[in-house]
């Protein structure tokens, strides 16, 4: 599920790329009309067979289907339509450019078959997508699993960790790679990226978004205080236009594919702010859709912070990746 503003940007690019090849089509018919009077008649007389088909159709009496009258009309349409493509050859012009064929025969270019949304809507949507998570995130070419270097960690040993601060994020990396580039069927469902600043979670994240995007899935990524207020005005406001935006983002972040959920922690931890997390966590591993959550926070003290229940289910449920190091954004 993409968020509304995300698929009413593509439909609106798919209405224009269809309104354009009509005006396209319309300007070289009435220009090949201006060149050649012959086929303006030509197009004429072929929509006159069909008219005098619709006519013996409406009738009232009895018409065989290989009757001697419709053979007829038959006859006359296809002698027409030879004359129209040598016309046409001779005018420089391929007859299927002037034909009134939609770019997607899937769905006729409406976005959606079979009651579902059409490839073609797909990856516009996409394409939407990432531009809106690349304005967000700041995202850059740079910002890829295929360019992103480990030889800025140090290699020495890390005081009380088991591996330096490489080769912990060797490990980090390849999970969050597969994660992304097996979306939704890694093995891991869940990440918890915890640490301190100046690490590489938002890096990491924005890698994650950028290949699940590229795939086809409906990524949201925003902030706890972001998500929080907007349950807070879901709940509390009394205006229409707010509240009704205020759903909507609650429904973008309990349905999307992925959400990835940035900086939990910052936020004011109020009773609403607990129910609300617990309310997204939740509902998101009964629908077997996959959350990113990361924090500054560790898993002591989370547990700390938060309610038993949600608690359980970040630590049961989350892979947990720690991260650890010098903090990459100051000089060293």
């Amino acid at each position: 599920m993409y968020e509304p503003g995300v698929t009413q940007r593509a439909v609106t690019r798919l209405n224009r790329r269809r309104e354009a090849r009509e005006r396209r089509r319309f300007a070289l018919e009435r220009e090949l009309y201006a060149r050649s009077p012959r086929l303006r008649a030509l197009d004429l007389a072929l929509r006159g067979t069909m008219a005098d088909l619709a006519q013996l159709a409406t009738g009232g009496r009895p018409v065989r289907p290989d009757g001697p009258e419709i053979a007829a009309i038959r006859e006359r349409n296809q002698s027409l339509q030879a004359e129209r493509t040598a016309l046409l050859r001779e005018l420089g012009v391929d007859p299927a450019e002037l034909e009134d064929a939609p770019d997607c025969p899937l769905c006729g270019d409406t976005g959606w078959a079979d009651g579902k949304m059409c490839a073609c809507l797909k990856d516009l949507c996409a394409e939407e997508q990432m531009k809106s998570l690349t304005a967000l995130l700041g995202l850059t070419e740079e910002q890829s699993f295929d360019r992103l270097r480990l030889d800025v960690y140090s290699d020495r040993p890390w005081q009380g960790e088991g591996r330096s601060p490489r080769e912990n994020m060797r490990r980090v990396v390849a999970v969050c790679e597969g994660f992304a580039r097996q979306f939704p069927d890694y093995p891991l469902k869940n990440l918890l990226l915890s640490g301190g600043t100046g690490l590489g979670k938002t890096f990491l994240s924005g890698c994650i978004a950028r290949e699940v995007s590229s795939r086809g899935h409906s990524v949201v990524y925003d902030t706890a205080v972001n998500l929080f207020a907007a349950f807070e005005t879901r709940k509390f406001t009394r205006d229409a236009d707010e509240g009704r935006e205020a759903r909507d983002d609650a429904r973008r972040y309990l349905g999307c594919d992925l959400l990835i959920l940035d900086d939990l922690g910052s936020e004011f931890t109020t009773p609403l702010a607990q129910a609300s997390l617990y309310e997204v966590v939740n509902s998101r591993l009964q629908a077997g859709l996959h959350t990113i959550i990361s924090t500054n926070l560790s898993m002591e003290q989370i547990a700390a912070r938060y309610t038993p229940q949600l608690t359980s289910r970040i630590g049961g449920l989350y892979q947990e990746l720690t991260f650890y190091g010098d903090d990459l954004r100051r000089p060293q």
